[in-house]
């Protein structure tokens, strides 16, 4: 009996950092995909997530600046995303999911870089839609 209780209070204490973590579909709405095109302003390596600040230009010539949120920096890394392929200045395409209070901030699924390369930005969240489907 003791053994059991010590499990159990081990899970409380040592799983509560796991349940304080968001999930995706807490912020984000996987029916709202989004499609950006835009200028890099800055981009924050903090974690447990990234964050790509991208100024969009709307049809009346006002820009909006968005806040995309991606994968860990450790993630991207390993994905070959560096401090130096998003620079101020980088004409970017995001392809991500909206936020479900409609302000301007996302999930990001992809980044396409001048070049052309695409990478893949997703956090991996158990609930966020899978790499390649839309």
């Amino acid at each position: 009996m003791k053994t059991l209780t010590a499990v159990t209070i081990a899970m409380i204490v040592f799983g509560a950092p796991i349940w304080a973590h968001h999930a995706f579909a807490a912020e984000f709405d996987a029916k709202k995909p989004i499609k950006l095109r835009g200028t890099v302003t800055r981009m924050e390596w903090i974690n447990p997530h990234a964050w790509i600040h991208v100024d969009v230009k709307k049809a009346d010539g006002s820009t909006d600046e968005w806040m995309i949120e991606t994968g860990t920096p450790n993630t991207l890394l390993r994905r070959g995303l560096t401090k130096d392929s998003l620079k101020a200045g980088t004409e970017v395409i995001v392809d991500g999911y909206q936020s479900k209070d409609g302000s301007l901030r996302a999930n990001g699924r992809d980044i396409t870089l001048p070049n052309g390369q695409t990478l893949f930005l997703g956090s991996g969240e158990s609930d966020a839609p899978e790499q390649g489907k839309k």
